[in-house]
């Protein structure tokens, strides 16, 4: 501050300009504004630690699901169903098990399981819950449009899908377990054993 007047001091016509630089200065960081920004970076530091170890724990499972727009809802639903909301990590691909499991798709696939790793270890979870869905476009696109030209075909693509991505999850995590659906677009579950 005493900077500024000494500036405002020592060079003539600039007096007015550096006296309005000190008013904005004074108005900004007044005792009441370095108190409010005090207050608010000690309360950022406090309670990061407690954000951080919220996002370990024990947690139910890992919920994965299509990247479909037409499923976020009633996949949250279906969560919120189950009393899951705020008890499970997330995992979102296209085709859900088939983008884990498809030829198709096999750059993708180390991608989930290294998150399927960081999940059991950060959210101690016990289980995979797979939320598959008809008239799924990455099912077409992984095993060709008479993978899923009626609902016959379609149910037989995602049990085999979901076959697939059990044996690769017993092969993985033995320990873990693993609850496969088929989600209708209507939000109905229809379990794939």
């Amino acid at each position: 501050m005493n900077q500024i007047r000494r500036c405002s001091e020592s060079r003539a016509g600039h007096h007015a300009a550096c006296a309005s630089c000190a008013d904005l200065l004074q108005r900004h960081f007044s005792r009441r504004r370095f108190l409010h920004v005090s207050a608010a970076g000690l309360a950022g530091a406090v309670l990061t630690p407690l954000r951080v170890f919220a996002a370990q724990g024990k947690y139910d499972a890992m919920v994965l699901s299509c990247i479909d727009p037409r499923f976020q809802e009633p996949v949250s639903k279906y969560t919120a169903g189950r009393k899951l909301t705020g008890k499970y990590s997330q995992f979102t691909i296209a085709g859900a098990s088939i983008g884990v499991v498809a030829p198709a798709f096999k750059e993708w696939h180390k991608t989930f399981w290294d998150n399927l790793e960081a999940s059991i270890q950060l959210h101690s979870i016990e289980k995979v819950i797979v939320v598959n869905h008809r008239d799924c476009g990455a099912a077409k696109i992984a095993y060709g449009d008479a993978a899923v030209a009626n609902a016959a075909a379609e149910t037989k693509t995602h049990r085999e899908a979901a076959a697939e991505f059990r044996k690769q999850l017993a092969a993985r995590h033995p320990k873990l377990g693993v609850e496969m659906g088929l989600m209708a677009l209507d939000g109905k579950l229809e379990v794939l054993s």
